[in-house]
């Protein structure tokens, strides 16, 4: 296997000028693209502007179905040294309720893992598969002929170049810059997210629960349309990752100055999580969710995870979306034209869901609203365990219980009032 340390160091190679598939952006998602893409026999280039490790703003949870996600990139044996989170402990309006992720198709146990160490192991199972990585080359153009992209352009230390190329994955995050230079359009119509995040150390870093405040206030008492959370990174690493989360529209958009918001809701925390120091390595991330982009593919180029807005509406999480459409996008390396089939594909897969979820999720950027649903919702641990269900994304079409009936009927009626569909 390659080392992670001999994998920090920038390629010596010589930047290639063809790549029969060019994965641009080595998050989770191109870097699970790359890994499944190589082992199926591609000619894989990973390509990214930073140098790994590097740190990413995430809240670093890991949900049942990212840890399938990560089994199927033959990576279960390094998580049995991480936490093993059985569930979330959800608090609000004087009560709580301890949910533990539901038994299933899926592992009945999250994780949570810094970024900086994630990312750089998904990486190396990609480089372990046969991809070749690129660092601190940056991608800025595509050259196009006709309706397919023959090259892509880039700047590294040697200065600009071509990679002409056969099948473009995108996976450069949020902003996507590279997506917006092929079309991609981000809508704000429908909710989206501000976070922020930061690093503390805890009494409870090896705790086996996710904390999460589903009653957030800012300095001054005022209740804000988000949630808290923290979320330990084991006893060995004695932190825990702390942040806040708000949900916006481009009716309703959030101005707040997060920074404070967190070193508020770190204070709130203490006594409770055992917190010692100031909370360190702030940082924020403005978040598409809910697939409200346009223009995710095209005929010999992809889309993937965060920047085709394959983030949960409902709390802002994305790596399993982002791992899963990597796999999926490595599985159609051999379709002819991707233009229509991958934006079915993902409508297919996370549409109505996605739908109900945002216009959930709009409402509760409706700050009455907040206490209306939260109040007698954290007093039941039915709705609570429901919400779990949904909050994980681990309702699959196999399911046939009655709360997974009403949510795909729910999707199903919220995608035909949508103006604009997810994906569309």
């Amino acid at each position: 296997m390659t080392s992670i340390a001999d994998a920090d160091q920038p390629s010596p190679a010589p930047l290639p000028t063809h790549a029969d598939v060019l994965v641009v952006g080595a998050g989770p998602g191109g870097s699970a693209t790359a890994a499944h893409a190589a082992a199926a026999g591609h000619e894989v280039v990973l390509l990214d502007n930073a140098v790994f490790p590097r740190d990413k703003t995430c809240g670093d949870g890991l949900t049942p179905r990212a840890i399938a996600e990560m089994e199927h990139l033959g990576l279960g044996a390094y998580l049995s040294s991480r936490p093993k989170i059985v569930g979330l402990s959800m608090r609000g309006w004087g009560a709580s309720q301890q949910i533990r992720w539901p038994s299933g198709r899926f592992p009945a146990h999250g994780s949570a893992v810094a970024r900086t160490e994630l990312d750089d192991r998904i990486r190396v199972a990609a480089l372990d598969r046969g991809a070749t990585m690129v660092q601190g080359v940056k991608a800025v153009g595509v050259v196009r002929d006709g309706d397919r992209v023959s090259a892509v352009e880039v700047v590294g230390p040697d200065g600009p170049a071509q990679i002409t190329v056969g099948q473009l994955i995108v996976a450069d995050g949020v902003r996507s810059p590279l997506g917006r230079e092929l079309g991609r359009e981000w809508h704000r119509d429908t909710a989206y997210g501000v976070a922020a995040r930061a690093y503390v150390r805890s009494d409870r870093a090896g705790d086996e629960w996710m904390g999460s405040d589903l009653e957030l206030h800012d300095g001054d008492g005022g209740l804000l349309p988000g949630y808290g959370w923290v979320f330990p990174l084991g006893a060995d690493d004695g932190l825990v990752n702390i942040g806040v989360g708000a949900l916006a529209t481009a009716k309703r958009p959030a101005h707040m100055a997060l920074r404070p918001i967190v070193e508020h809701y770190t204070n709130a925390q203490r006594e409770r999580w055992g917190l010692h120091g100031a909370p360190m390595r702030v940082t924020s991330a403005l978040l598409p969710m809910g697939g409200a982009v346009s223009g995710v593919a095209g005929r010999n180029w992809m889309l993937v995870g965060d920047c085709a807005a394959c983030v949960n509406p409902l709390n802002g999480e994305g790596i399993d979306y982002a791992m899963e459409t990597g796999r999926f996008a490595a599985a159609r390396l051999g379709e002819r034209d991707h233009t229509a089939d991958w934006p079915a594909l993902l409508a297919d897969h996370y549409g109505a869901a996605f739908s109900a979820a945002r216009r959930l999720a709009g409402v509760l950027t409706v700050p009455k609203a907040v206490p209306v649903l939260g109040r007698p919702g954290i007093r039941s641990a039915a709705l609570m365990s429901m919400v779990v269900r949904v909050m994980g994304n681990l309702i699959t079409p196999e399911d046939t219980d009655l709360v997974a009936r009403l949510w795909r009927t729910a999707g199903r009626a919220s995608t035909t009032i949508d103006s604009r569909p997810p994906f569309r």
